[in-house]
């Protein structure tokens, strides 16, 4: 038993069976002739000399006497110390060599599907894939809002019908979101009252939708160049995480716009929409146009909500509606 533990111990430290068996004699026999070693071992001729060559080389092995036949084993410290650091080399040049072999094979993979990490979607194929985009979603949508706005009819009933199906929508809508004629009653309200959670933002750093975490659609288009309508398809990669990441930063830095809050009494959906485009940042001129009022109808409701909230300036008055929740 104790010869086949050691037999198999050299196996692992690279020596062959025909040597294990010399050095196993060896230890039996030594010092003794040669041939009385490859006797016990049960090799001779070429055999019995490859064999303790073997050993030799390892530095388990040398002869007694020099130029003389009898033999003996190496003090196994100094052998195996040699033998640890062929075996040491010999591993730090397959490592080497395997990982070079997988280097090679990545950046043949890569250089076959890097096409299909960016997508670049333009012109009428845009509209459908924003459309699968919303309908493929399973967990959480992911976005950054901003014009110019992509004509496509029925988006505002696409991310309704999302949120109906129990996905999670974050967005971030950039200033010049609410200040869209028309944009914040028709689209922003009505998703943000069947539960999207939304957050305002002077400027969003780029448009942006992350789809669960399957992939990002980044559109190109501003308001100098919107006739490309060109947008990236962004599959899982290294920049797919920087988009999320981008993301999440952007939302943690805009204030909040509260949905299916409890409205208080008398407070309308228009002054809540007041409320909101201030809170946006936007302009005297475009509040009093979205609400469809005169500038003197504006400011009397702006008084009257100040009064409401008991805030002396806009600063204040904000700052209460967003900790009651009036926005």
């Amino acid at each position: 038993m104790a010869n086949a533990r050691l037999g198999e111990a050299l196996r692992l430290l690279g020596i062959d069976p025909p040597a294990g068996r010399v050095y196993l004699a060896l230890l039996e026999l030594a010092p003794a002739p040669l041939s009385a070693i490859g006797e016990a071992a049960g090799l001779d001729g070429a055999g019995l000399a490859a064999a303790y060559g073997e050993l030799v080389d390892a530095g388990l092995a040398s002869a007694a006497v020099a130029g003389a036949d009898v033999v003996a084993p190496v003090p196994p410290a100094a052998g195996l110390e040699i033998l640890a650091r062929h075996r040491a080399a010999e591993l730090e040049e397959s490592r080497i060599t395997v990982g070079g072999a997988f280097e090679s094979f990545r950046r043949q993979r890569l250089a076959a599907y890097n096409d299909n990490l960016v997508e670049v979607v333009t012109g009428d194929a845009v509209g459908p894939r924003m459309r699968h985009a919303w309908a493929s979603a399973r967990e959480q949508i992911r976005q950054l809002d901003s014009p110019p706005y992509f004509p496509l009819p029925g988006a505002t009933d696409d991310a309704l019908a999302t949120l109906a199906r129990g996905v999670t929508q974050r967005v971030v809508y950039s200033r010049a979101s609410l200040e869209v004629p028309g944009q914040l009653e028709t689209a922003i309200e009505p998703c943000i009252e069947a539960g999207e959670q939304a957050r305002v933002t002077p400027a969003v750093p780029v448009k942006l939708v992350i789809i669960d975490e399957a992939y990002a659609l980044v559109s190109l288009s501003i308001r100098e160049a919107d006739v490309h309508n060109t947008m990236l398809v962004v599959q899982p990669c290294g920049l797919l995480s920087a988009l999320v990441a981008l993301f999440e930063q952007t939302w943690q830095a805009a204030l909040p716009l509260h949905g299916r809050a409890t409205r208080p009494a008398g407070l309308t959906s228009a002054d809540r929409r007041l409320l909101r485009l201030l809170a946006g940042g936007a302009s005297d001129e475009v509040v009093a146009r979205e609400l469809g009022v005169s500038r003197r109808t504006f400011f009397r409701r702006l008084q009257i909500l100040m009064a409401r909230l008991g805030a002396e300036n806009r600063f204040q008055m904000g700052s209460q509606a967003q900790r009651l929740g009036w926005l």
